[in-house]
């Protein structure tokens, strides 16, 4: 296949196939394929937020040590390279096809014994694995696609840490109802002997992943609270000092925005003391530098000023609450427009009880999903809130619009759903 013949096979995927809560598929490809993810440390990243943040920290960190890594991510904004990184560089093109074409041909030679067809995140996670293996990288950050325990990148066997990022209600449906059955199925990733970094001030939470840890007789490095206080904070980034039980530092620097950040960077800073500990050698100096330079895309983003254009991919109620907190730092003493595009099996009307007290000006959308929360919906649901209002289905008029109501000194801000954070990355680069 070349590269569009394996967008077209992905898509045909997406079409036939649902979410299967199973490993079975996985390890079968992955054993026909000689288990090509045992050949490279692993830094295994679930949570329901900042699991991609922390993932861009600890690859940044592995970085500046002078090791090769490669990174996992999931979704992608523009294109499904973005994905699968070695050193911050995306697989080309011609790379992403061939090992496609592998997978694919794999999946034929286990249907032949009776297995099913794997998923699309299967494809996609084995694909990784593979040239992961062969361009010899010497970690890999992975990042969990959903859940934990069932989720394809769980083949692992032996991670160097765990990491549960903040845990929330999201994907109900298929993880549970309540905090202490999602962080079950976060847990998951857990792994016999091998440490594991939480930051959690909710109990169940703590009290469902401390009990895996005592069956895994893995040692879990926890803290409630971060323990994180800024010493300066501004569009162009934050300085702060940070303190608990496991990590000193002051004045560490994070280009990263957001308040959510400060645990994010927290639990990263915890990562690499735990992996000190098991023998990997990572200097304050390595360490701090690494965080300093890391960067993610579509998270508390600056992409535009005159006014300022911020693109953000939350996406459910824990993300839309740690924005609104973020807007309330870096922008006070401005006007805000709100560009939304939301999918409708999220918790709409939670989210835009935070968001909407904030904004003077809104324009709603419809992500590129057949998830879409549509418009019409949209313009009734709100017709109770008392701010100026705009509907528009197209995404690159919305944008537009959205700038064109905005005073040059103002903010843009542009959240949601990462679907529409992606086609608004294409409309920046325009």
């Amino acid at each position: 296949m070349d590269y569009t013949q394996s967008l077209s096979y992905l898509n045909e995927l997406y079409g036939m196939l649902g979410y299967d809560l199973s490993l079975n598929r996985i390890e079968a490809l992955m054993k026909s394929m000689g288990d090509p993810q045992e050949k490279a440390k692993i830094i295994h990243v679930a949570g329901t937020n900042g699991k991609g943040s922390i993932c861009s920290m600890m690859t940044s960190i592995l970085m500046s040590a002078g090791y090769r890594v490669g990174t996992y991510t999931s979704p992608h904004l523009e294109k499904y390279n973005e994905r699968i990184t070695i050193n911050d560089v995306p697989i080309t093109d011609a790379d992403f096809a061939e090992y496609l074409t592998k997978v694919k041909n794999q999946c034929a030679v286990i249907a032949e014994n009776g297995v099913s067809q794997p998923t699309v995140f299967e494809v996609v996670t084995a694909a990784a694995f593979d040239y992961f293996a062969e361009k010899k990288v010497d970690y890999i950050v992975l990042e969990v696609g959903m859940g934990g325990r069932c989720d394809a990148t769980n083949i692992v066997k032996k991670p160097e840490v765990s990491i549960i990022a903040s845990i929330s209600m999201d994907h109900m449906e298929y993880l549970g109802d309540t905090l202490a059955k999602i962080a079950y199925e976060k847990g998951g990733i857990i792994k016999e002997g091998r440490p594991a970094v939480l930051i959690s001030d909710d109990e169940s939470v703590y009290e469902t992943i401390s009990k895996i840890c005592s069956e895994k007789h893995s040692k879990l490095y926890y803290v409630p609270q971060a323990g994180a206080k800024t010493t300066k904070q501004d569009v162009f980034g934050t300085v702060f000092d940070v303190k608990n039980k496991y990590i000193d530092y002051k004045n560490v620097k994070m280009s990263l925005l957001g308040e959510y950040q400060l645990m994010n960077a927290t639990q990263a800073l915890m990562a690499c003391k735990a992996l000190n500990d098991c023998g990997t050698c990572l200097s304050d100096k390595v360490i701090l530098d690494g965080l300093a330079a890391a960067k993610w895309k579509g998270r508390m983003e600056i992409v535009e000023t005159k006014p300022y254009v911020l693109l953000d991919g939350a996406h459910n109620i824990d993300g839309i609450t740690m924005l609104s907190k973020s807007l309330k730092k870096y922008f006070a003493d401005k006007k805000i427009t709100m560009l939304i595009g939301i999918l409708g099996d999220k918790e709409y009307e939670k989210m835009l009880e935070v968001i909407m007290p904030l904004a003077s000006k809104v324009v709603f959308t419809e992500p590129h999903s057949s998830r879409k929360w549509h418009v019409e919906a949209m313009e009734e649901f709100f017709k109770k809130y008392k701010v100026e209002i705009h509907v528009e289905k197209d995404i690159a008029k919305a944008y537009a619009l959205a700038k064109s109501i905005t005073d040059e000194n103002d903010v843009v801000v542009c959240a949601g759903s990462l679907y529409l954070i992606g086609e608004l990355y294409k409309l920046v680069k325009k």
